[in-house]
């Protein structure tokens, strides 16, 4: 017996839609929004979580609630070609590390840092640079975010949405 996965279709776009809206609303919520049962909803749902389509749930914390309001992005740029698991076992040591990319371009990575003030990252990328198979960094600083509802920013909500 073969075990196929069932297609993605409009209904399950619907619940990811919701859930992604709010991630804390009920089965029997999301059906009513979009014309099924909670237990239909349910079933998708587990179905979704089963075939790796919905790979978890979280909660979204404003940075500055946590007192992390100077915000950066970090060009790294590698001696030779510094593989990408190197990279991504580099950047898990550091918790200010928000984000981190392999990128075309110049610049091998991307970091999205995330600090206390301007001292404290200044500390992140020291720890960054005193990795021997870093050769620079090129660090922009974030004045102000244009898109402040977008997960970037921290938006604790998304467009629409209602806080908890």
């Amino acid at each position: 017996m073969t075990n196929k996965a069932a297609p993605f279709d409009d209904l399950d776009r619907k619940i990811v839609a919701a859930l992604i809206d709010n991630g804390r609303a009920s089965f029997a919520e999301i059906g009513a929004a979009i014309g099924l049962s909670s237990t239909a909803v349910k079933r998708r749902v587990d179905r979704m979580r089963e075939s790796n389509v919905i790979t978890g749930f979280t909660a979204t914390v404003r940075p500055a609630a946590l007192g992390w309001l100077t915000e950066a992005y970090v060009e790294v740029y590698c001696d030779g070609a510094a593989p990408p698991r190197r990279l991504a076992e580099v950047v898990r040591n550091h918790p200010e590390i928000a984000a981190a990319m392999t990128v075309t371009g110049g610049a091998d990575a991307l970091l999205h840092v995330r600090a206390k003030d301007v001292e404290h990252f200044e500390g992140v990328l020291e720890r960054i640079r005193a990795e021997p198979f870093i050769r620079k960094t090129i660090s922009y600083m974030v004045l102000s975010h244009l898109l402040p509802d977008s997960p970037e920013a921290g938006a604790s909500q998304s467009p629409g949405g209602s806080a908890p």
